[in-house]
Order: structure tokens, then sequence, then C-alpha cells
């Protein structure tokens, strides 16, 4: 009997949102958003999607911030020519990231789990992370999302604690993570 292989993804780069994009963008958006989850990043209803690029960028090189945010660079993840996930990269943390969602937040379309998509995006991420001169990482799952708990540890995260943010419904497991 022959052992089936697992299929191997597609190489995948991070880059930035285009033009382009929009289309597939908010199809992700739709279907993270039955997860509780956002795939693009603070996306205002109605807004235009060239001037949610616009402030995407304006957030990315951190001039124009709100008082308590903190510059974030917002990247897809493509492979095999397609939208298979996201990354939210932050090198500085406010007191809300530091307990709950950390230097990076990523997620990957249901349709694309389990073919080490979040690993790869992880792997990247904490590659420029470590390039934007952060050395240790935080990175925060839900407590029930045993997915993203088995990605971060595999790319080196150790669980320092499990917390509950004021307000929130669920535990968060909190990782570091040497770049």
């Amino acid at each position: 009997m022959a052992v089936q292989q697992p299929t191997m993804p597609a190489p995948l780069a991070l880059r930035p949102l285009t033009a382009r994009d929009e289309a597939e963008a908010r199809r992700a958006h739709a279907e993270l958003a039955a997860d509780g989850f956002e795939f693009l990043f603070s996306l205002r209803a109605a807004e235009p999607w060239a001037a949610y690029l616009a402030r995407l960028i304006s957030q990315s090189e951190g001039p124009d911030l709100r008082a308590g945010t903190v510059r974030g660079i917002f990247l897809v993840a493509e492979a095999g020519g397609s939208l298979v996930g996201r990354v939210s990269i932050r090198p500085e943390l406010n007191a809300s990231l530091s307990v709950v969602g950390g230097h990076i937040g990523f997620g990957v379309r249901p349709g694309c789990r389990r073919r080490g998509y979040a690993a790869a995006i992880l792997s990247q991420a904490l590659v420029l992370t470590y390039d934007l001169g952060v050395g240790r990482a935080l990175v925060t799952c839900d407590v029930g999302n045993v997915g993203s708990a088995a990605t971060i540890e595999r790319c080196g995260g150790v669980l320092e604690s499990i917390v509950t943010a004021p307000g929130a419904e669920t535990s968060s497991r909190r990782y570091w993570i040497d770049t």
C-alpha cells in the first residue's frame, strides 16, 4: 500500500496589498469573518480601496498615528498567484498589544489551512520583525486555536502565560519567540 505524501505548498511571498488585490482580498475578508478574524486590517465600511491602501501605507510609516495606536505593517501572503493569508507586524507595542495581539498577528484563509502556509507566514514575519529591531517577539492566539498554537510553537514560541484581556470573551495564549 502506497503512503500518500502531503502536498507541499506553493512558495509563499509576503507583500503589500495592491489595487489589483481588491476583489480577492475582500473575499478573504468575508471568509475569515466567519471565524471572527479580520483579514483586512481595520477596513472601514464603504471605504474606497485606494483610500484603504493609502491608510495602510501611512500606518506602516507611522507619521499620522492616532493616540494609543502603534506603527503596523500589513502584508498579504501570496502563493501560486492567490492570497492565502496575511500578517500584521508591529515593531512597538502599546498597553493593549502587550497583553493580547503582540508583535505579529497572522491568519490563513480556511481553504488554505493545513498546508504549511501559517508556518511560512510566521517564519518570514519573524525575519522582518528582526530587521525592524525586535529581538524577541510576542505572538498570541486564542486559547482554543490549536492550529495557531502549534504553528507558533513550531516556529520557536515559548508559552509565557494564558490571559484574559478585560472585556474579552476568550483567553489568549501568550508566546515569546527569539527573532
